[in-house]
């Protein structure tokens, strides 16, 4: 929830009743002109062909999928670790509102489930309340690990939180109803039906640049959300209904409405909530600076100065020098050159600074996360001449490093959210791979030490990356576990090509008393360990989790529920060929998100530009068809979207020779050639079509069905995934077949004579 702990929680209470109460006097006001025959938010009887409305709807639609996901994946934290599963409940709200295009347009619903959605979401409760329940209610499982969601399943828990998610949910569904219906039915008046559907992808590649800017300024979800609703206002038919949604922007920018004080503030970066919080501790009344990512607790920002430690004797129960930000620099060689990934405030930079490090390079992909500790950390590490800041993806930085070091550093790098919209991999996931441990010990001098510090709560985990190690070094890590009273524990996990291990242990009797005393046990089963291909760390083994099942099937019942209140369901099934197109699309657009991540990082601007460049990529091939349809045969569009699959599939991606840059060029390439022929022959078929509602349709509801297969990932690994879009391709090739001989036939048909 927003409102953690009590702070802040008067001011909260006040702005959200407030807020309840103008929402309250609206829906009355709206009811009573309801009754008296003069009702608001109904459409005209005759929809006109606008070109503008066209684009703004289209702009809407990505602008506020990407908002919403962003939005409820922080409040909702079950949505942190399954984000695609917000953008499939936009697709089916979308699609169903394509199949209800001539139908009235269903703002007033929308407009309500919007402003329900709000309340709900942002009731100002302690932690532990309501939604903070339903995020481990749903995500409880020992096989995947979703912060302090808990161990044990419950199937009586899990159905009362699903009733729960499925109002969430649908609410979430009717708010992108009426888009859908704005942008289908201009398709279905445009008189060039692939130029209306260029104009819509114009509209949409807008809407995703747009919230890339609002990312890269870090602006709140209030302007997020108000550009929404001010979207909403403006594509009302009348001034008065105009006017009434405009005024809406007051009571929703209550909601949303977070408190500050100087010893409290929080802020959105472009990849999360961040939550600043000084208090003055229980135990002792230190002063204390806590960072909260997504309101869950991330990093406490430390004082380990021997100046500070010496004015608070009582500060730390165990000594200086065994706390877990010290320990690392026990095991290296003397003045070590250093490289910390996942630097967050500076603790661990700070203590390179302490121990002697000559030189620091010090990794950070949330610029956010960064200023707070060049500001907040009382030590200033990051001011210090002997530190370089790179604000990067850790991976990406250790592509491109040419340095060697004597520590590489893995900081607390665990992820409390995913990467990208379009996939279910969290950020960190290609970190803890047994390629980037391959990579960490290649930039490792003769007597370099690997430390990782990590947070297990699972003992298959601390089992996996020992496993890794084992494998990456030839030899065991060294595994024990270090508390503090102050700052973060962690399980340490350390190895050296070389035996400085060893000699740091014989040399430093105290350390190896430290060591034999915390040591941590590996006993029981190994589990698969991660690769660039199946890099699911937070993931016991190759299946699906029970979670993914029922949060899935619970969108698909409620996708299935909705197509059933269509009218013509039962006797009209979608296109089949439309249908597989859109499942194939999203498993394509998913694989090029995550190929890509490899060679760039997992950065947001990765994740932006490549969503903008398969667009860009299906607009060129809109305009090929065009104005060349006649010189491209179906068949050879065929044979490009087949071989280009193909290649993408057979070519080890892996081993593409080269410089990062050069080899990530490489493979954005090879992909955008299935892109650009599926883009070509979804073009001329659409421009064909009678009815390019009923198709978006078809396509949104497949694009749902896809993004659901896209856990076949967890059991067969990111490249298997190829396959099933090869599969799916098929299918629409298949009812492209199947339509057009029931097309032949009608038209071979003898007439029936009329007597």
């Amino acid at each position: 929830m927003a409102v953690t702990g009590g702070y802040g929680l008067n001011s909260r209470i006040v702005t959200y009743l407030v807020a309840a109460a103008l929402l309250l006097a609206m829906l009355v006001f709206l009811i009573w002109n309801r009754r008296r025959g003069r009702p608001f938010f109904t459409p005209t009887a005759v929809e006109h062909r606008s070109w503008t409305r066209l684009l703004v709807a289209s702009f809407l639609t990505l602008f506020a999928e990407l908002a919403f996901i962003r939005w409820i994946s922080v409040e909702v934290r079950v949505f942190a670790y399954f984000k695609n599963l917000a953008l499939l409940l936009c697709f089916v709200g979308f699609g169903l509102g394509c199949a209800l295009a001539h139908r009235a347009r269903r703002w007033f619903w929308a407009v309500q489930a919007l402003f329900i959605l709000l309340l709900m979401v942002r009731i100002p409760l302690p932690r532990g309340w309501a939604l903070e329940r339903l995020s481990q209610d749903l995500g409880a499982a020992a096989d995947v690990e979703i912060w302090q969601a808990g161990n044990a399943w419950s199937w009586a828990r899990f159905l009362n939180a699903a009733m729960l998610a499925a109002m969430l949910f649908l609410l979430l569904i009717w708010i992108f109803v009426p888009l859908g219906q704005i942008v289908s039915r201009q398709l279905d008046l445009a008189p060039k039906t692939l130029s209306a559907y260029s104009w819509n992808l114009v509209g949409s590649l807008a809407g995703i640049l747009a919230f890339l800017g609002v990312c890269w300024l870090m602006l709140p979800p209030a302007v997020w959300l108000g550009v929404v609703l001010l979207g909403f206002a403006w594509l009302q038919d009348t001034p008065r209904d105009r006017i009434a949604l405009a005024a809406c922007l007051l009571p929703l920018t209550l909601i949303l409405y977070d408190p500050a004080t100087p010893d409290h503030f929080s802020f959105w970066t472009p990849y999360q909530q961040i939550d600043f919080h000084r208090f003055r501790t229980p135990q002792g009344g230190f002063l204390l600076d806590n960072v909260e990512v997504n309101h869950t607790g991330y990093q406490a920002i430390v004082d380990l100065a021997p100046e500070y430690l010496a004015q608070n004797p009582k500060l730390l129960k165990e000594a200086p020098d065994e706390n877990p930000y010290n320990l690392p620099f026990r095991f290296a060689v003397p003045s070590p050159r250093v490289l910390i990934v996942g630097a967050g405030t500076g603790n661990d930079t700070a203590a390179a600074l302490r121990n002697g490090g000559r030189s620091v390079d010090a990794v950070e992909i949330d610029p956010a996360i960064l200023k707070l500790g060049r500001t907040q950390h009382p030590e200033h590490p990051y001011d210090s001449p002997r530190v370089a800041v790179h604000l990067t993806d850790a991976r990406a930085f250790l592509k491109r490093t040419q340095e060697r070091y004597d520590l590489v550093l893995f900081g607390l790098l665990d992820s409390h959210t995913q990467f990208s919209d379009y996939s279910n991999m969290r950020i960190d996931n290609f970190v803890y791979t047994q390629e980037s441990f391959r990579e960490a010990k290649e930039h490792l001098n003769p007597d370099g030490v690997l430390f990782i510090k990590f947070q297990v709560n699972h003992p298959w985990m601390k089992r996996r990356l020992a496993e890794m190690l084992r494998q990456t070094f030839g030899k065991p890590p060294l595994v024990f576990y270090a508390d503090s009273s102050y700052s973060t524990g962690a399980t340490c996990f350390v190895v050296s090509p070389s035996g400085r291990i060893e000699e740091a242990l014989a040399g430093d009797p105290r350390l190896a008393h430290l060591v034999e005393r915390n040591r941590v046990s590996l006993a029981g089963i190994t589990p698969p360990v991660t690769t660039d291909d199946w890099p699911y760390l937070y993931q016991e083994g190759r299946w699906i989790p029970r979670t993914f099942f029922a949060l899935g099937a619970l969108v698909l019942l409620l996708a299935i529920a909705l197509y059933c209140q269509i009218p013509d369901s039962r006797t009209r099934l979608p296109s089949l060929f439309f249908f597989s197109m859109g499942a194939g699309f999203l498993l394509l657009e998913t694989q090029v998100i995550s190929r890509l991540a490899l060679y760039f990082g997992t950065t947001w601007q990765v994740n932006g530009i490549v969503i903008s460049a398969v667009l860009i990529a299906i607009l060129a091939a809109n305009a090929v068809m065009e104005f060349s349809s006649s010189l491209l045969p179906r068949s050879w569009i065929l044979a490009g979207l087949f071989l280009g699959l193909a290649v993408a599939y057979l070519l080890p991606l892996e081993r593409t020779p080269g410089p990062p840059a050069v080899a990530g060029t490489l493979v954005a390439i090879l992909f955008s050639v299935p892109v650009f022929f599926a883009g070509l022959l979804f073009a001329l078929e659409f421009r064909q079509t009678k009815w390019p509602s009923a198709a978006l349709g078809a396509n949104v509801l497949g694009a749902v069905v896809g993004g659901l297969l896209e856990n076949l990932s967890l059991v067969t690994g990111m490249r298997a995934l190829l396959l099933v879009t090869i599969g799916f391709y098929a299918l629409a090739c298949f009812g492209l077949l199947r339509a057009r001989s029931v097309l032949s036939a009608n038209r071979n048909a003898p007439a029936l004579s009329v007597k």
